[in-house]
């Protein structure tokens, strides 16, 4: 597998579903795993950062999640086998990428909006 293909905890990687250039680090995390400007990861941890997941599908970001100490976490779900994860917020995620996600069951409720 080439650079594109796999996360590195010592070294960048080029995202698979936006592919831009990702540093490998930055201020809040100790092992980059997830693009801070499309959010989306890939499936390759059994534990946070063993990287011996053998399923390598990328994982969609589903939610946030705060935390109770006030730190945001990102819900994602793998797009092959539907293991949920979470992995704490980077600090250069894209802000705007985290408020569209957090907005995203405001904008789309599932119930109508009608009133009766």
């Amino acid at each position: 597998m080439g650079r594109s293909y796999r996360f590195h905890s010592s070294e960048g990687f080029v995202c698979r579903r936006c592919k831009r250039d990702v540093p490998a680090e930055s201020f809040g995390t100790r092992q980059r795993n997830h693009c801070p400007a499309c959010l989306w990861s890939l499936h390759v941890d059994e534990t946070p950062g063993d990287r011996r997941c053998p399923c390598q599908s990328l994982m969609e970001p589903i939610g946030v999640w705060v935390k109770r100490d006030g730190e945001w976490a990102i819900i994602h779900r793998c797009t092959a086998c539907g293991t949920l994860r979470t992995n704490r917020v980077a600090g250069d995620d894209s802000p705007w990428a985290m408020m569209s996600l957090a907005a995203r069951p405001l904008a789309q409720p599932p119930f109508p909006l009608e009133s009766p």
